[in-house]
């Protein structure tokens, strides 16, 4: 597949847009029974001739993270002398995964970075400041670096490092936009009295800056305290290489049609209706090392199918609203970390954090956050009253130093702050 960009392809109207994703299933589905071990006896040609509408794909098998890591050489579709890049994924929910590139696949990582930074409203005039990890096998950041310069901006591959630090390359460089993590955005900002006003735009990864209605989360406000620029909010994840990103209405993000299908089910498989809670599944299109059909994220979100006001009429993401992983019944309530951290981001004293899950004697689940030891005892009242109010059940708090809290936030060398401690599986 040659990857040029064609960005009229967003405003097709839906039902040619329906018979282009059918049609580039069909040659994903192809190659991968061709090529791939371990799904050459989970379908058939006739399975895939049957094909004729995007909602037939649901009697195709549904691969999970599970399936991923127990069988992780027998998805390489490709000879090993022809890989040219390993990723991992970040291992935020539980082993890091390693996940193979060929160089096909490079360019199409570089196509859909392109893509989805122009729908962001970066231009070849910017010069743009990465602050995300570009080193230890991270995928998004090189994503970006790849992204940035098919685009032709100007790239200062500051990756992570201190608020200190990325002032002073600031400073250094002039640049128009920042790639972040909306924290480290806040953070960054509070370690300023002056903020420039070249920089007009960020593109946001790792956590929401919406609700699921599209209104502004208590961190989006936050960073609007110190920085008067525009926020878009990207997802992804290393095993799909694809990205959903927000246009300037900010009303989810878009689907890349050539690059993606995507799926929301609930917990029986079966397709939610449109606008609906339910597991974020896709079936990246065009990977040649290691496809995947109908992969399970885990992730909570809502698709949503109406045009956008923008133009174009391309599916969209909405915010996600939690991991499958992750969710929590306390006290017959279910509840996500995400419920929990929004609360957090309402209360300045409450950085850094982190959220532990565990099982209590009789097996059920407890909840504890542990806030820096200078959150005082009215601090603390202040935030438990919050938490009763928007979680309807009390966590417990726990108190501890901010740099024991960073380097939990930082275990296991992780390449991004893990702030929730699961320990029910461990």
């Amino acid at each position: 597949m040659k990857f040029t960009s064609d960005k009229s392809i967003d405003y097709l109207p839906t039902d040619e847009l329906e018979n282009l994703q059918v049609e580039l299933l069909k040659k994903h589905l192809r190659y991968t029974l061709a090529n791939s071990p371990f799904y050459k006896d989970k379908f058939s040609e006739d399975d895939i001739k049957g094909i004729s509408k995007l909602s037939d794909l649901s009697k195709f098998i549904r691969t999970s993270k599970k399936d991923l890591a127990d069988c992780n050489s027998d998805f390489l579709s490709i000879a090993p002398r022809e890989v040219v890049e390993y990723v991992t994924t970040s291992g935020t929910t539980g082993k890091p995964l390693s996940i193979a590139l060929s160089k096909n696949d490079l360019e199409r990582l570089a196509y859909n970075e392109a893509r989805s930074l122009e729908i962001a409203d970066f231009t070849p005039d910017d010069t743009v400041q990465i602050t995300t990890t570009l080193d230890k096998c991270f995928m998004a950041g090189m994503a970006y670096y790849l992204g940035l310069t098919k685009i032709g901006a100007a790239v200062l591959r500051a990756g992570q490092g201190t608020p200190e630090f990325h002032w002073e390359m600031i400073k250094q460089i002039n640049p128009t936009a920042l790639i972040a993590v909306p924290s480290f955005l806040q953070k960054l900002g509070a370690n300023s009295r002056s903020i420039p006003h070249q920089i007009t735009k960020a593109l946001c990864i790792g956590e929401p800056l919406r609700y699921a209605d599209f209104s502004d989360n208590q961190l989006t406000k936050n960073i609007a305290n110190h920085w008067n620029m525009d926020l878009r909010s990207t997802y992804a994840s290393t095993e799909m290489a694809t990205a959903f990103t927000e246009c300037q209405e900010k009303k989810g993000g878009h689907l890349l049609p050539e690059l993606i299908i995507l799926e929301i089910l609930d917990e029986n498989g079966n397709e939610v209706a449109d606008g609906e809670i339910g597991e974020v599944t896709v079936t990246p299109l065009g990977i040649e090392a290691m496809p995947l059909v109908r992969f399970q994220t885990g992730d909570l979100a809502r698709k949503h199918t109406q045009p956008c006001a923008c133009g174009r009429n391309t599916p969209r993401l909405g915010p996600i609203e939690g991991r499958l992983s992750q969710m929590i019944k306390l006290k017959g309530t279910t509840i996500y970390p995400t419920q929990i951290e929004e609360v957090l981001h309402l209360h300045p004293c409450a950085s850094p954090y982190l959220i532990e899950i565990d099982q209590d004697e009789n097996g059920l689940d407890s909840v504890s956050i542990i806030l820096p030891d200078s959150c005082t005892m009215e601090d603390s009242a202040t935030l438990i009253i919050s938490l009763q109010a928007k979680l309807r059940v009390k966590p417990t708090l726990k108190k501890s130093s901010i740099s024991a809290i960073q380097k939990l936030l930082f275990r296991e060398n992780s390449r991004k702050p893990k702030k929730i401690i699961d320990n029910r599986n461990a």
